[in-house]
């Protein structure tokens, strides 16, 4: 984690690195007055040298060696908070041995493709770039579906006071279909079928960008492969 030169790292750095918050939340952090390197208030652009010891709010941080990059096949009941106090936290529910946290939100009810990292810097990069990264969705619903709900699904629906982007939505059963929003709006696909008097049955979501649910067990986590992760910074990168 430390550089060669024996210079250190600045100290937003160092916290992103062990997966406590990202640079810009550190940096806050540190204008608060929370976050302290050998007992004294941190200043921005402070760097940490090799055996100090940095806390914030007390809790003494320690540094990581690596990047964490998980993908999960997230079950229904589970929620996407790393809060110690929520029993069914998903951070909990993965119980890593590295301080994670979840990229984005998938709601209880649903069930599918979830990414958590300790890499504080890319959850702002992807939350900053989800307006225009595809994310895919298998759905069913309550009732059979009509072209004009289907049509209406793709042009954009009136919710939450805005209308939503066009989508792509294709039919997979008289009941199902596979939808791609570029959009994450607050429970948007239950709320677009609602809008239109469906209650959706069955949510999973099967991508994200280019990272694909595949045949992962519902429950079951694994690390993105090299590829997948060389893949994902160069499409954040553009």
């Amino acid at each position: 984690m430390f550089n060669e030169d024996d210079k250190g790292i600045r100290i937003n750095k160092y916290l992103s690195d062990a997966g406590k918050c990202s640079r810009r939340e550190a940096d806050r952090w540190i204008n608060e007055g929370r976050v302290f390197i050998d007992g004294r208030a941190a200043s921005l652009g402070d760097r940490v040298l090799p055996g100090m010891k940095v806390t914030i709010d007390s809790e003494k941080i320690k540094p990581t060696g690596r990047h964490k990059y998980i993908m999960l096949n997230k079950p229904t009941g589970i929620i996407c908070t790393a809060d110690p106090n929520e029993p069914a936290s998903v951070v909990k529910f993965i119980d890593h041995d590295d301080r994670i946290y979840p990229i984005g939100r998938l709601d209880k009810d649903s069930e599918g493709l979830l990414l958590l990292t300790n890499d504080g810097d890319i959850v702002n990069r992807i939350l900053r770039a989800s307006e225009h990264h595809e994310k895919e969705y298998e759905v069913v619903v309550d009732k059979p579906l009509t072209i004009d709900f289907i049509r209406k699904m793709e042009r954009g629906v009136h919710i939450l006071d805005t209308v939503t982007l066009p989508c792509k939505l294709r039919k997979t059963g008289d009941r199902s279909f596979n939808i791609i929003l570029t959009q994450g709006l607050n429970r948007q696909i239950r709320r677009m079928c609602e809008a239109l008097g469906y209650r959706v049955r069955a949510l999973r979501r099967i991508r994200i960008m280019h990272l694909r649910l595949g045949n992962l067990k519902l429950g079951q986590w694994r690390n993105l492969s090299p590829s997948e992760l060389a893949e994902l910074m160069r499409q954040l990168e553009g």
